[in-house]
Protein backbone atom coordinates (compact mmCIF):
# COMPACT_ATOMS: atom_id res chain seq x y z
CA UNK A 1 0.00 0.00 0.00
CA UNK A 2 2.97 2.87 0.93
CA UNK A 3 4.59 1.59 -2.47
CA UNK A 4 1.22 2.46 -4.48
CA UNK A 5 1.12 6.05 -2.57
CA UNK A 6 4.59 6.80 -3.33
CA UNK A 7 4.75 5.71 -7.12
CA UNK A 8 1.21 7.64 -7.05
CA UNK A 9 3.01 10.55 -5.64
CA UNK A 10 5.74 10.43 -7.95
CA UNK A 11 3.42 10.79 -10.90
CA UNK A 12 1.91 13.50 -9.75
CA UNK A 13 4.92 15.33 -9.26
CA UNK A 14 5.89 14.39 -12.58
CA UNK A 15 3.04 15.62 -14.05
CA UNK A 16 3.64 18.97 -11.92
CA UNK A 17 7.43 19.54 -13.39
CA UNK A 18 6.12 19.04 -17.08
CA UNK A 19 2.74 21.06 -16.90
CA UNK A 20 5.27 23.78 -15.35
CA UNK A 21 7.64 23.65 -18.02
CA UNK A 22 5.28 23.54 -20.51
CA UNK A 23 3.59 26.36 -19.23
CA UNK A 24 6.67 28.06 -18.99
CA UNK A 25 7.52 27.25 -22.22
CA UNK A 26 4.37 29.02 -23.67
CA UNK A 27 4.79 31.92 -21.62
CA UNK A 28 8.16 32.27 -23.37
CA UNK A 29 6.65 31.87 -26.86
CA UNK A 30 3.68 34.45 -26.15
CA UNK A 31 6.15 36.93 -24.52
CA UNK A 32 7.34 40.25 -26.40
CA UNK A 33 8.35 39.72 -30.07
CA UNK A 34 10.94 38.62 -30.98
CA UNK A 35 11.85 36.36 -27.80
CA UNK A 36 13.31 33.81 -30.62
CA UNK A 37 15.80 33.72 -34.10
CA UNK A 38 13.88 35.34 -36.77
CA UNK A 39 14.43 33.22 -40.35
CA UNK A 40 14.68 35.42 -43.23
CA UNK A 41 14.16 33.40 -46.83
CA UNK A 42 16.14 34.41 -49.88
CA UNK A 43 14.52 32.47 -52.65
CA UNK A 44 17.79 32.23 -54.64
CA UNK A 45 21.22 30.81 -54.39
CA UNK A 46 24.03 32.90 -52.44
CA UNK A 47 25.18 36.05 -54.05
CA UNK A 48 22.38 37.24 -55.90
CA UNK A 49 21.12 40.63 -55.57
CA UNK A 50 18.49 40.05 -52.75
CA UNK A 51 21.28 37.74 -50.94
CA UNK A 52 23.50 40.32 -50.43
CA UNK A 53 21.18 43.09 -49.48
CA UNK A 54 19.56 40.55 -47.02
CA UNK A 55 23.23 39.83 -45.66
CA UNK A 56 24.40 43.15 -45.35
CA UNK A 57 21.00 44.34 -42.92
CA UNK A 58 20.89 40.97 -40.32
CA UNK A 59 23.91 41.99 -38.37
CA UNK A 60 22.16 45.47 -37.80
CA UNK A 61 18.75 43.87 -37.24
CA UNK A 62 19.93 41.15 -34.80
CA UNK A 63 21.70 44.21 -32.56
CA UNK A 64 18.61 46.15 -32.74
CA UNK A 65 16.11 43.25 -32.36
CA UNK A 66 18.27 40.86 -29.59
CA UNK A 67 17.26 37.64 -31.49
CA UNK A 68 19.36 36.16 -34.07
CA UNK A 69 18.75 36.39 -38.12
CA UNK A 70 19.47 33.55 -39.78
CA UNK A 71 19.56 33.83 -43.61
CA UNK A 72 17.81 30.80 -45.23
CA UNK A 73 18.47 30.48 -49.09
CA UNK A 74 15.96 27.97 -50.76
CA UNK A 75 16.36 28.73 -54.53
CA UNK A 76 14.47 27.45 -57.51
CA UNK A 77 11.26 28.08 -59.48
CA UNK A 78 12.89 31.60 -60.35
CA UNK A 79 12.16 32.52 -56.80
CA UNK A 80 8.89 30.99 -56.28
CA UNK A 81 9.77 27.99 -53.92
CA UNK A 82 11.05 29.94 -51.58
CA UNK A 83 8.14 32.67 -51.62
CA UNK A 84 5.78 29.68 -51.67
CA UNK A 85 7.50 28.16 -48.42
CA UNK A 86 7.16 31.79 -47.20
CA UNK A 87 3.74 32.30 -48.02
CA UNK A 88 2.36 28.49 -46.20
CA UNK A 89 4.35 29.70 -43.12
CA UNK A 90 2.87 31.06 -39.74
CA UNK A 91 2.10 34.47 -39.74
CA UNK A 92 3.71 35.07 -36.34
CA UNK A 93 7.06 37.27 -37.68
CA UNK A 94 9.70 34.48 -37.33
CA UNK A 95 9.25 33.44 -40.70
CA UNK A 96 9.38 36.72 -43.85
CA UNK A 97 10.90 36.49 -47.30
CA UNK A 98 13.35 38.59 -49.03
CA UNK A 99 10.84 39.41 -51.74
CA UNK A 100 11.34 41.31 -55.41
CA UNK A 101 9.30 42.34 -58.35
CA UNK A 102 9.74 39.70 -60.59
CA UNK A 103 8.68 37.13 -58.83
CA UNK A 104 5.56 39.31 -57.09
CA UNK A 105 4.58 41.17 -59.95
CA UNK A 106 5.88 39.68 -63.38
CA UNK A 107 5.77 36.01 -62.98
CA UNK A 108 2.63 35.52 -61.62
CA UNK A 109 1.29 36.93 -65.14
CA UNK A 110 3.97 35.19 -66.93
CA UNK A 111 3.77 31.70 -65.39
CA UNK A 112 1.44 28.53 -65.50
CA UNK A 113 3.37 27.38 -62.31
CA UNK A 114 3.51 30.29 -59.70
CA UNK A 115 1.63 28.14 -56.50
CA UNK A 116 0.89 31.75 -54.51
CA UNK A 117 -0.99 34.50 -55.36
CA UNK A 118 1.56 37.82 -54.44
CA UNK A 119 -1.92 40.22 -53.53
CA UNK A 120 -3.56 38.00 -50.86
CA UNK A 121 -1.00 35.16 -49.68
CA UNK A 122 1.49 38.00 -48.18
CA UNK A 123 1.71 40.73 -45.80
CA UNK A 124 3.70 43.66 -46.91
CA UNK A 125 6.50 44.79 -44.63
CA UNK A 126 9.35 46.91 -46.08
CA UNK A 127 10.28 48.01 -49.52
CA UNK A 128 13.76 48.28 -49.49
CA UNK A 129 15.24 49.28 -52.87
CA UNK A 130 14.76 50.50 -56.03
CA UNK A 131 16.50 49.07 -59.06
CA UNK A 132 17.25 50.58 -62.65
CA UNK A 133 17.65 48.19 -65.53
CA UNK A 134 21.08 48.91 -68.45
CA UNK A 135 20.05 48.59 -71.60
CA UNK A 136 23.56 47.58 -73.26
CA UNK A 137 25.72 46.72 -77.07
CA UNK A 138 28.04 44.88 -78.34
CA UNK A 139 30.85 47.02 -80.03
CA UNK A 140 29.83 45.85 -83.26
CA UNK A 141 26.40 47.22 -83.94
CA UNK A 142 25.84 50.07 -86.49
CA UNK A 143 24.22 52.39 -83.99
CA UNK A 144 26.18 53.90 -81.08
CA UNK A 145 23.63 55.19 -78.86
CA UNK A 146 19.82 54.73 -77.75
CA UNK A 147 18.22 57.06 -79.98
CA UNK A 148 19.98 55.59 -82.72
CA UNK A 149 19.39 52.24 -81.84
CA UNK A 150 15.43 53.29 -81.61
CA UNK A 151 15.77 54.46 -85.11
CA UNK A 152 17.62 51.23 -86.73
CA UNK A 153 15.32 48.98 -85.06
CA UNK A 154 12.43 51.20 -86.75
CA UNK A 155 14.02 51.03 -89.98
CA UNK A 156 15.29 47.18 -89.79
CA UNK A 157 12.27 45.59 -87.89
CA UNK A 158 12.60 42.21 -86.38
CA UNK A 159 16.44 42.34 -86.58
CA UNK A 160 17.17 44.16 -83.64
CA UNK A 161 18.41 40.84 -81.10
CA UNK A 162 17.88 41.75 -77.65
CA UNK A 163 18.68 39.26 -74.49
CA UNK A 164 17.93 39.14 -71.00
CA UNK A 165 17.81 36.23 -68.10
CA UNK A 166 14.89 33.93 -68.06
CA UNK A 167 12.11 34.69 -70.03
CA UNK A 168 8.89 36.52 -69.17
CA UNK A 169 11.28 37.58 -66.64
CA UNK A 170 11.37 41.36 -65.34
CA UNK A 171 13.98 42.25 -67.37
CA UNK A 172 12.21 40.97 -70.44
CA UNK A 173 9.04 42.45 -69.42
CA UNK A 174 11.06 46.24 -69.21
CA UNK A 175 11.86 45.40 -72.63
CA UNK A 176 8.57 44.32 -74.02
CA UNK A 177 7.06 47.80 -72.56
CA UNK A 178 9.90 49.73 -74.21
CA UNK A 179 9.67 48.25 -77.53
CA UNK A 180 5.70 49.22 -77.42
CA UNK A 181 6.51 52.78 -76.34
CA UNK A 182 8.42 53.30 -79.19
CA UNK A 183 6.89 51.37 -82.02
CA UNK A 184 9.67 48.94 -83.11
CA UNK A 185 10.04 44.80 -83.47
CA UNK A 186 12.81 43.05 -82.45
CA UNK A 187 14.02 39.27 -81.60
CA UNK A 188 14.31 37.88 -77.97
CA UNK A 189 16.77 35.69 -76.79
CA UNK A 190 16.32 34.14 -73.51
CA UNK A 191 19.21 32.80 -71.53
CA UNK A 192 19.71 31.30 -68.02
CA UNK A 193 21.60 33.83 -66.17
CA UNK A 194 24.28 37.09 -66.89
CA UNK A 195 27.33 35.66 -67.39
CA UNK A 196 26.28 33.66 -70.92
CA UNK A 197 24.46 37.13 -71.98
CA UNK A 198 27.48 38.92 -71.64
CA UNK A 199 29.79 36.56 -73.61
CA UNK A 200 27.86 36.47 -76.21
CA UNK A 201 27.00 39.87 -76.40
CA UNK A 202 30.71 40.69 -76.37
CA UNK A 203 31.56 38.01 -79.02
CA UNK A 204 28.70 39.52 -81.38
CA UNK A 205 26.44 36.86 -81.11
CA UNK A 206 23.60 39.60 -79.57
CA UNK A 207 23.24 42.40 -80.24
CA UNK A 208 21.85 43.89 -76.70
CA UNK A 209 20.52 43.52 -73.81
CA UNK A 210 18.96 44.56 -70.84
CA UNK A 211 19.49 43.32 -67.19
CA UNK A 212 20.52 44.92 -63.70
CA UNK A 213 23.38 46.47 -63.34
CA UNK A 214 25.96 45.03 -61.15
CA UNK A 215 26.35 42.03 -63.78
CA UNK A 216 27.33 44.30 -66.73
CA UNK A 217 29.08 47.14 -65.04
CA UNK A 218 32.97 45.61 -65.22
CA UNK A 219 32.16 44.93 -68.62
CA UNK A 220 30.62 48.13 -69.37
CA UNK A 221 33.68 49.95 -67.27
CA UNK A 222 36.06 47.91 -69.15
CA UNK A 223 34.87 48.87 -72.53
CA UNK A 224 34.30 45.66 -73.58
CA UNK A 225 30.50 46.76 -74.28
CA UNK A 226 28.68 49.97 -74.51
CA UNK A 227 26.20 51.29 -72.14
CA UNK A 228 23.28 53.05 -73.88
CA UNK A 229 20.55 53.82 -71.77
CA UNK A 230 18.99 53.21 -68.15
CA UNK A 231 15.43 52.48 -67.20
CA UNK A 232 16.03 55.10 -64.44
CA UNK A 233 13.72 58.29 -63.95
CA UNK A 234 16.97 60.12 -63.68
CA UNK A 235 20.52 59.81 -64.47
CA UNK A 236 22.49 58.38 -61.94
CA UNK A 237 25.90 59.23 -60.13
CA UNK A 238 27.92 55.99 -61.48
CA UNK A 239 26.83 57.03 -65.00
CA UNK A 240 26.78 60.52 -65.32
CA UNK A 241 27.19 60.70 -69.19
CA UNK A 242 24.59 58.16 -70.02
CA UNK A 243 21.03 58.84 -70.94
CA UNK A 244 17.91 57.60 -69.46
CA UNK A 245 15.97 55.86 -71.76
CA UNK A 246 12.65 58.75 -70.87
CA UNK A 247 15.45 61.20 -73.01
CA UNK A 248 14.27 59.16 -76.23
CA UNK A 249 11.22 58.07 -75.17
CA UNK A 250 9.64 61.25 -72.91
CA UNK A 251 7.87 59.31 -69.81
CA UNK A 252 9.06 55.81 -70.41
CA UNK A 253 10.34 54.84 -66.73
CA UNK A 254 10.71 51.14 -65.76
CA UNK A 255 12.28 50.68 -61.86
CA UNK A 256 12.55 47.23 -59.94
CA UNK A 257 12.38 46.79 -56.35
CA UNK A 258 13.35 44.56 -53.57
CA UNK A 259 11.49 44.53 -50.09
CA UNK A 260 10.48 42.24 -47.49
CA UNK A 261 7.18 40.23 -47.10
CA UNK A 262 6.00 38.12 -44.97
CA UNK A 263 2.57 35.77 -44.94
CA UNK A 264 -0.58 36.71 -44.73
CA UNK A 265 -2.37 37.57 -41.96
CA UNK A 266 0.79 39.29 -40.00
CA UNK A 267 -0.41 40.95 -36.86
CA UNK A 268 -0.04 44.72 -37.22
CA UNK A 269 2.52 45.68 -34.51
CA UNK A 270 4.77 43.13 -35.49
CA UNK A 271 4.75 44.34 -39.16
CA UNK A 272 5.56 48.16 -37.85
CA UNK A 273 8.45 46.86 -36.04
CA UNK A 274 10.33 44.93 -38.32
CA UNK A 275 9.33 47.78 -41.12
CA UNK A 276 11.16 50.51 -38.60
CA UNK A 277 14.01 47.95 -38.08
CA UNK A 278 14.50 47.24 -41.54
CA UNK A 279 14.50 50.73 -42.46
CA UNK A 280 16.88 51.51 -40.09
CA UNK A 281 18.83 48.72 -41.30
CA UNK A 282 18.93 49.74 -44.75
CA UNK A 283 19.29 53.33 -44.36
CA UNK A 284 22.46 53.93 -42.14
CA UNK A 285 25.29 55.02 -44.05
CA UNK A 286 27.53 52.45 -44.35
CA UNK A 287 25.19 49.78 -46.39
CA UNK A 288 23.21 52.77 -48.44
CA UNK A 289 27.37 52.94 -50.45
CA UNK A 290 27.58 49.20 -50.28
CA UNK A 291 24.16 49.06 -52.14
CA UNK A 292 25.08 51.52 -54.54
CA UNK A 293 27.32 49.11 -57.36
CA UNK A 294 24.27 47.37 -57.95
CA UNK A 295 22.33 50.09 -59.02
CA UNK A 296 20.05 50.07 -55.51
CA UNK A 297 18.39 52.85 -54.34
CA UNK A 298 17.38 52.39 -50.41
CA UNK A 299 13.83 53.61 -49.66
CA UNK A 300 12.15 53.76 -46.03
CA UNK A 301 8.83 54.05 -46.17
CA UNK A 302 5.67 52.87 -44.58
CA UNK A 303 3.86 48.76 -44.97
CA UNK A 304 1.36 50.52 -46.71
CA UNK A 305 3.44 52.31 -49.16
CA UNK A 306 4.74 49.09 -50.14
CA UNK A 307 1.55 47.04 -50.95
CA UNK A 308 0.40 50.28 -52.82
CA UNK A 309 3.25 49.93 -54.84
CA UNK A 310 2.68 45.40 -55.26
CA UNK A 311 -0.60 46.28 -56.13
CA UNK A 312 0.05 49.46 -58.90
CA UNK A 313 2.61 46.77 -60.32
CA UNK A 314 0.85 43.88 -60.76
CA UNK A 315 -2.17 45.66 -62.31
CA UNK A 316 0.16 47.31 -64.79
CA UNK A 317 2.30 44.43 -65.78
CA UNK A 318 -0.81 42.49 -65.82
CA UNK A 319 -2.00 45.02 -68.75
CA UNK A 320 0.99 45.16 -69.96
CA UNK A 321 1.26 41.08 -70.87
CA UNK A 322 -2.47 41.11 -72.07
CA UNK A 323 -1.53 44.16 -74.33
CA UNK A 324 2.05 41.74 -75.86
CA UNK A 325 -0.51 39.44 -76.18
CA UNK A 326 2.08 37.27 -73.84
CA UNK A 327 1.19 33.49 -73.69
CA UNK A 328 1.90 32.27 -70.22
CA UNK A 329 4.42 28.90 -70.01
Amino acid sequence: MEFIIKKRFLAVAAFGVTFGLTCQFSLAQSGPYPNHPIKIIVPFPPGNTTDIMTRLIAPKLQERLGQPIVVENKAGGSGTIGMDFVAKSKPDGYTIVASQGGNMVVLPHTSKNVPYNPINDFTSIALSTYNYQVITANNQVPFKTFAQMIEWAKANPGMLTVASNGEGGFPHLVFEHLAKTAGIKFTYVPYKGTAAIITDEIGGQIMTSVDGVSGPAPHIRSGAIRLLAISNKTRVPEWPNTPTVSETLPGWTSNGWFAYSGPAGMPKEIVQKLNAEINRAISSPEIVEQLKPYGLEVVSESPEYFDRVLREDYARYGKLVKDISYIPH
